[in-house]
């Protein structure tokens, strides 16, 4: 649906006029917004808050526009231009916001669907509607309120076609301003015009120089012409480029001259952190936290410092540099936010990264806990690249341990505790035993005992000490209780990897609960963990293999492998097989057909089938230009690609090749498990080795936004390295998959 008609700009209907209960938001109609924007310019400034908050969560939910959000312009545009109404400022900020999400989404989203099936071009529609506003903003950019002035500059830049225009009266908004933040702001908005607005590169590119060279300018405003002139002109980047932000840099934020000064710049802390409400699980309470931490910037740069780092990209060299120069501020904020910097390099960028992380390792300080609990966490997300810093975490711990109290993972100091944890939790996914007494503490009490659980599998050297207690933790499960306190999963999990056989009865004890209490969430972690102990688990076959024909199809897989790992007899599983592979896409299945391995061979038509629907599948894809395929499609490629060589050989290798390199062609996620075949597939593969080095040479990870993404890739490398050596040695004359 479009804007709805009778809604004219620059005249404001009654709002009962309105059929708000026929428009919508995120929630639902959209009658209770009415009462929103009445209360948006009540007096009352808890009112005015409230309504806010409800009309950004719903009407403007995650950025999405909706019917009432259209319906609702009109009203706002009226109160921004009254001088009467209180917190002007505010008020265009939320217009502005409307704008620019449908400034951005308007070619993406043309057309949607509405809820009733009807077609929209509410995007486009409202888009049209802010440009019809343009001069509302010419005229907000120059109000007496500097709220009201700060708000609607970025507006200039967005809705403003007229690039000349636009120009100049940016131009004449940097004299006119006298606050560093407003003229930030106009520098960047001017970056984003000549993004949106091509036509106003040629004067903006000399303005932006001027500015840079003005040595009579605030060094922030300097600071941000330079930076700001690299985004909409990147081919200005020279080698000068960096070290003269890094000039500029200290400029905004001096070093200390004196001890006195030195003293004063203390740690970075924000407001002290409530405790989480008892109620709330641990875990639960800890992901909402981290969410809240993510959003906080601690010093005025930060943002500026973040589309530098976007600009330079794969520069890395620079951007080694320049974090190096921010790591070591003498301002606290500019320190701790760099550390999420760093490790987004660090996780994005293939290369040397040791200097980088052990800078992060130099902001483990007892004596600020709060950065001390960033760089922690940033170092337990680098898995094993954090191994220039496992000196620098041991060093931590120990001075906590030593000098607060011997059970640090408990202190009562909140921020402190958080500290420690994640420092335990780093040092010990780097395989260190050094971490091992806080995390006994923490099984041995009920202090965040879930992040220990969720870390002591790297620790298997130290099984004999950690496998009893998480025995005792599974044993006190309530399984009678959907969700229980201790999760099974997580303790299951964690016995696997410490891979002690101490744990299959208190494994089998925990299966058996959960198959009378009807758990089958449950079961087939179990049962996976179970399977991890092979043959040592053989006790467990008479409570596994009855699984394999009741529950859901989940559990009847997990339990055909368990059954397989237990006792290796293909006469057991290969006739289950047979039946879970009626699900085409049960990967779990397809998995444990190539692991059985040729004894597998009567599911080769079933596995062919798979292979066959999904090319013809993608083939019609292709065929009517679809924009997207399935990424189920690649996975269902990999599996069963890879299920077919590990069955079949050499017989299947023309085909299995072509699988592998269409799926990892069509989603690159698919990498490592594509790779893992070719690996094992030996000179077969050598029709994908240009693959293998264009892989190699890649200076990008891919996205470290998803737990796991650095070990995938330095998986990647290490095998892309074994098979080049491979593949290049090999005599051609070799037989075709010949190990």
């Amino acid at each position: 649906m479009s804007v709805p008609p009778g809604i004219v700009p620059g005249v404001i209907n009654d709002l009962e006029s309105i059929d708000w209960a026929a428009l919508e938001h995120a929630y639902g109609p959209g009658k209770d917004v009415p009462g929103w924007l009445r209360g948006m310019v009540s007096p009352d400034p808890d009112v005015r808050n409230e309504a806010f908050s409800n009309f950004y969560g719903k009407a403007l939910h995650q950025g999405s526009v909706y019917s009432s959000t259209a319906a609702s312009l009109p009203f706002l545009f009226a109160k921004a231009d009254d001088p009467a109404t209180p917190d002007r400022g505010a008020i265009v900020a939320l217009v502005l916001s409307i704008g620019r999400e449908v400034i951005e989404a308007e070619e993406i989203y043309a057309v949607i669907c509405g809820p009733d099936g009807e077609e929209s071009t509410i995007y486009p529609d409202t888009a049209n509607l802010m440009r019809e506003h343009a001069d509302a903003f010419v005229s907000y950019a120059s109000d007496p309120d500097a709220r009201v002035r700060r708000a609607a500059i970025e507006g200039l830049g967005l809705f403003l076609d007229d690039a000349e225009r636009a120009v100049a009266l940016l131009q004449a908004r940097l004299e006119e301003e006298g606050g560093a933040a407003e003229r930030g702001l106009v520098v960047r908005t001017m970056a984003d015009l000549v993004l949106r607005l091509p036509a106003a590169a040629g004067p903006v590119r000399p303005w932006f120089n001027a500015l840079v060279d003005n040595g009579a300018l605030d060094p922030d405003t300097r600071l941000a012409a330079l930076i700001h002139r690299t985004r909409c002109a990147p081919e200005s980047i020279d080698d000068r480029t960096v070290p003269k932000a890094i000039l500029l840099l200290r400029e905004v934020t001096p070093s200390p001259q004196t001890e006195e000064d030195r003293a004063s710049t203390g740690p970075c802390t924000c407001e002290a952190e409530p405790e989480p409400d008892s109620d709330v699980p641990g875990h639960i309470a800890a992901a909402f936290d981290d969410l809240e931490r993510h959003g906080r910037v601690h010093a005025p740069t930060t943002s500026l410092l973040v589309a530098f780092h976007e600009a330079l990209g794969a520069r890395f060299d620079d951007r080694a540099a320049l974090l190096t120069e921010q790591l070591r501020s003498p301002d606290p904020g500019t320190r701790y936010d760099a550390i999420d910097m760093a490790r987004c390099v660090i996780t994005s960028w293939r290369g040397d990264h040791t200097h980088l992380v052990q800078l992060i390792g130099d902001c483990l300080k007892p004596h600020d806990s709060y950065t001390s609990a960033a760089a922690a966490e940033a170092l337990g997300k680098l898995g094993a690249l954090a191994e220039p810093a496992r000196e620098a975490l041991a060093a931590y711990i120990a001075v906590l341990l030593a000098e607060h109290r011997p059970d640090a993972w408990a202190s009562p100091h909140r921020v402190q505790r958080r500290a420690h944890q994640q420092a335990v939790v780093a040092l010990a996914s780097l395989g260190d035993e050094r971490a091992l007494p806080s995390l006994l503490i923490a099984l041995d009490t009920d202090t965040d005992t879930w992040r220990a659980v969720n870390t002591v599998g790297h620790l298997p050297q130290a099984a004999a000490e950690l496998t009893p207690r998480l025995i005792r933790r599974l044993a006190d499960v309530d399984h009678s209780r959907e969700w229980p306190d201790a999760s099974p999963t997580a303790l299951a999990s964690a016995l696997a990897a410490l891979g002690d056989p101490a744990a299959v009865p208190a494994l089998t004890d925990a299966l058996q609960a959960a198959i009378r209490h009807k758990q089958w969430r449950t079961a087939e972690p179990l049962l996976k963990a179970l399977a991890s102990f092979g043959p040592r688990a053989a006790s467990a076959l008479d409570i596994v293999h009855p699984l394999t024909d009741t529950g859901s199809t989940d559990v009847r897989t997990a339990a055909a492998a368990a059954v397989w790992e237990l006792e290796r007899r293909p006469g057991r599983v290969v006739p289950l097989l047979e039946r879970l592979l009626d699900h085409h896409r049960n990967f779990d299945a397809i998995g444990l057909a190539g692991r059985i391995g040729p004894p597998a061979a009567p599911v080769l038509p079933r596995l062919r089938q798979i292979l066959n629907e999904q090319v013809e599948e993608n083939a019609r894809n292709e065929s009517n230009d679809a924009a997207v395929l399935n990424t189920g499609n690649a996975w269902t490629l990999v599996h069963t690609a890879s299920a077919l060589w590990d069955i079949a050989g050499d017989s299947e290798a023309d085909t299995v090749v072509s699988a592998l390199l269409n799926a990892w062609k069509d989603n690159d996620s698919t990498a490592r498990d594509v790779l893992a075949c070719l690996n094992r597939m030996g000179q077969a593969a050598r029709p994908a080795l240009p693959w293998i080095h264009a892989a190699l040479a890649q200076p990008h990870r891919g996205d470290d936004r998803w737990s796991g993404a650095v070990a995938f890739d330095l998986e990647i490398e290490r095998i892309c390295r074994s098979l080049v050596t491979r593949l290049q040695d090999l005599p051609e004359a070799a037989p075709t998959g010949e190990q």
